[in-house]
C-alpha cells in the first residue's frame, strides 16, 4: 500500500464537468454553500454516529494536481485551458464545519457544511461523502454490536472480510470509536494505537500431531496471555479438556493463570454453558470463554437472552461491512449561495417529500435537559440564530406543525464547530482514544428508548421558526414550476 497516495482525483467526472463550466462561465469565485447530511439511520436505528472526520481534513490538506493528473484532463479535449492552469495552482479556500466525530447524529440535519468558492466546495463532495458515509456506517453499526452485548468486550475481527484495505483500516478505527475494545488489524494499531488482538488460527492446532501439542506449544510460547481455540475437532470432548490439561501442566506451574478459550463454531449458547462447567469444576472460573463466527447484534442479543456464558465476542463480516445495511446514503446538497453580500437560500423540491432539503446557512443546537442531563431534541436554525436556553423554548415538527412543545429548563448546545477557515485547518482532531470516550459519553445522554433496536424513539429534528419560514415561502414560491396541476 502506497501510504503516499494522492487522492485528489477520487472524485466524480462530473464534478470535473461542471467545474469546467463554472470556470468558463464566470462562476470560479461564486460563494456557494453545500450540507451534507443523510435521511435514514441503518438498520432502522434510532442514531447514527459521526465518524471520519480527521480523515477528511488530512484528504482536504494534501489537494494538488500534480502534472500527471492535468496530462490525464487535457487528454480528454473538453477542458478550457485556462481552467486546467487553474488547477495546476488550485488551492483550498473554503470554510468547513464539521460535527465532531464520536456524536450521535440524526437524519437531515447538516453533519458537514462547506462555504466557499464554488469549483472548491463542489469539488470535495465525493472524497467528503465516500469518507463520513463509510467511517460513520460502521461506527453505527459497530455500536449496535457493542450495545446488544451488555457490557461484554467486543473485538472487531473483520479485515478479511472488508471491501478493499481502507475499509479495513478505517473500519477498524470507526469500530473502536463506537465502543469496540480492540481490531484484529496490526495496521490500525500501528497507525491509530486501537489495541491489536488475537491468539491463533484453527492451522495452528491443525499444524501439530494432536491438539494437546498444539495447545501445549502455544502455552509455552505465550504463558503470560494464553487463549486456545477449542473448536477445531470437537470442542466439549477434546478442546476444553485439552485446554485444561494445558492450564494445569504449563500455564500454572510458570505461575500465571490461563486467560481464556475461543470458540469459534457450533451452537455458542449451548457449547458455552457446557464449556463455563468444565472450567468451574477445574478451579478456573476466572478463565474468560470468546465467542465468535458470522455474529451480529440480533444473535449476541438471542445468546445473552438464552443465558450463553461468554465474556466477549468476536465480531467480523457482518460489522466491517455493515452486512444488513451496507450504505449510509449521506448526501452533498447545495443549501445557498452568496450575491453581493447577501446569502441566497437554495431548496431542492421533489415528489418525494423525504428528498426535500432545508435550505440556507444553517446550525444546529442539542438540546439537554438540566434536570436529568438527556438530550431530548436537536433544533436546525439559521447560523446566526441564537437558542436563548435562559427562557422557554418552543419546539415544533417540521412537517406536523401543530405538534409543539414549550421546553425550559434546558441547556443549548451548537454541534457543527470550525474545522477549516479560509482554507487553513482551524481543528485539531482529538486522539482515536477521546473520540471513544466521547462518543460514550453522548450516548449515554441519550434515551434508552432512542436506542431500542426495534421501533426506536423517534428522535426529533426540529426547525427554528425562521428557518421553517424560509423553507415554507421557497416551497410556496416554487411549487409547480414547470407544470400544470
Amino acid at each position: 500500500m502506497d501510504e503516499k497516495l494522492n487522492l485528489t482525483m477520487l472524485v466524480d467526472f462530473y464534478e470535473f464537468t461542471m467545474a469546467n463550466g463554472y470556470f468558463v462561465k464566470d462562476f470560479k469565485d461564486q460563494i456557494a454553500y453545500f450540507d451534507m447530511f443523510f435521511r435514514k439511520v441503518p438498520d432502522g436505528g434510532g442514531f447514527a454516529i459521526m465518524a471520519g472526520v480527521e480523515q477528511l481534513i488530512d484528504y482536504i490538506k494534501h489537494l494538488k494536481f500534480d502534472d500527471e493528473d492535468i496530462r490525464y484532463l487535457r487528454s480528454k479535449g473538453i477542458f478550457n485551458e485556462e481552467f486546467l492552469e487553474y488547477l495546476s495552482n488550485f488551492e483550498f479556500s473554503c470554510d468547513v464545519w464539521c460535527i465532531p466525530e464520536g456524536t450521535p447524529i440524526f437524519p437531515m440535519e447538516p453533519i458537514v457544511t462547506v462555504r466557499g468558492p464554488i469549483i472548491e466546495a463542489q469539488f470535495i463532495e465525493t472524497m467528503l461523502l465516500l469518507t463520513i458515509n463509510h467511517q460513520s456506517l460502521i461506527a453505527t453499526k459497530a455500536n449496535r454490536i457493542v450495545r446488544a452485548a451488555q457490557g461484554r468486550s467486543v473485538m472487531e475481527f473483520g479485515s478479511r472480510r472488508a471491501q478493499g484495505y481502507h475499509g479495513a483500516i478505517f473500519g477498524a478505527r470507526a469500530a473502536y470509536i463506537a465502543g469496540c475494545s480492540g481490531t484484529a488489524c496490526a495496521y490500525s494499531d500501528r497507525n491509530f494505537g486501537i489495541p491489536a488482538l488475537g491468539t491463533m488460527a484453527h492451522s495452528w492446532v491443525q499444524l501439530f500431531d494432536s491438539e494437546y501439542e498444539a495447545f501445549k506449544a502455544y502455552a509455552e510460547v505465550y504463558p503470560e496471555n494464553c487463549i486456545l481455540l477449542v473448536d477445531t475437532y470437537n470442542v466439549l470432548a477434546s478442546g476444553v479438556p485439552n485446554a485444561i490439561k494445558v492450564f494445569n501442566e504449563v500455564i500454572l506451574p510458570k505461575g500465571y493463570r490461563p486467560k481464556g478459550i475461543r470458540i469459534d463454531s457450533g451452537d455458542i449458547t449451548y457449547l458455552s454453558k457446557k464449556a463455563r462447567k468444565m472450567l468451574d469444576d477445574a478451579g478456573f472460573s476466572d478463565v474468560t470463554i470468546t465467542a465468535s463466527n458470522s455474529l451480529d447484534e440480533y444473535i449476541i442479543r438471542d445468546t445473552l437472552m438464552q443465558g450463553a456464558q461468554i465474556d466477549m465476542y468476536g465480531v467480523g463480516e457482518r460489522l466491517i461491512t455493515s452486512r444488513s445495511e451496507p450504505v449510509f446514503g449521506g448526501v452533498y446538497k447545495l443549501a445557498a449561495v452568496e450575491k453581493d453580500g447577501q446569502i441566497i437560500p437554495k431548496i431542492k423540491i421533489s415528489e418525494n417529500t423525504a428528498k426535500i432539503t432545508n435550505p440556507g446557512f444553517k446550525q444546529v443546537y442539542r438540546l439537554y435537559s438540566n434536570e436529568t442531563g438527556e438530550a431530548f431534541a436537536d433544533v436546525m436554525t439559521m447560523f446566526d440564530e441564537t437558542i436563548d436556553d435562559s427562557k422557554p423554548y418552543e419546539i415544533f415538527h417540521p412537517e406536523h406543525t401543530w405538534k409543539r412543545k414549550k421546553v425550559g429548563d434546558f441547556t443549548a448546545k451548537k454541534l457543527l464547530v470550525p474545522v477549516f477557515e479560509k482554507g487553513k485547518c482551524v481543528y485539531e482532531s482529538p486522539d482515536v482514544h477521546e473520540i471513544k470516550r466521547f462518543c460514550q459519553e453522548q450516548i449515554d445522554k441519550l434515551w434508552d428508548e432512542v436506542k431500542r433496536f426495534e421501533n426506536p424513539h423517534c428522535y426529533y429534528v426540529d426547525l427554528s421558526p425562521t428557518l421553517w419560514k424560509m423553507k415554507e415561502e421557497l416551497l410556496e414560491k416554487f411549487a409547480g414550476q414547470g407544470e400544470e396541476r
